[in-house]
């Protein structure tokens, strides 16, 4: 009998194709954001949730964007050593080069991230459409 992956494997999987032409370190920063901002939607925030990836190529950047129905924003933990929790935005912020939120009609939010392939160390996008 095979298992299902769990949701964060499959967001984790599907990403991943997505983006499949990604220089390796660009596509892991991206791949570790979105499974921070997902993280925290679960944990902090209240269904329905919802993920998108946005990409431009010129600068090349991708956008992670995590709905969630809770009107709370995210705080940025305090990563202190020995501790389990508090350190995914703090990776969000470390990793991407902007994050914040945006409100949704009625109740919720948006938290969005851009990771840029400007960093250093990453090799540059493919030019290819």
């Amino acid at each position: 009998m095979t298992a299902e992956p769990a949701p964060l494997v499959r967001v984790r999987q599907w990403t991943a194709a997505a983006l499949a032409d990604l220089d390796e370190d660009h596509l892991e920063a991206v791949l570790l954001v979105s499974t921070e901002l997902l993280t925290n939607a679960y944990e902090h925030g209240a269904t329905p949730y919802g993920i998108r990836l946005r990409r431009s190529r010129m600068p090349c950047r991708v956008r992670v964007e995590v709905d969630d129905a809770s009107p709370e924003q995210p705080v940025v933990g305090r990563s202190r050593l020995g501790e389990t929790r508090g350190r995914g935005l703090v990776l969000v912020d470390q990793l991407s080069t902007a994050w914040g939120t945006n409100p949704l009609p009625g109740t919720g939010k948006t938290v969005w991230a851009e990771v840029s392939c400007e960093r250093d160390g990453y090799t540059r996008c493919a030019s290819r459409p």
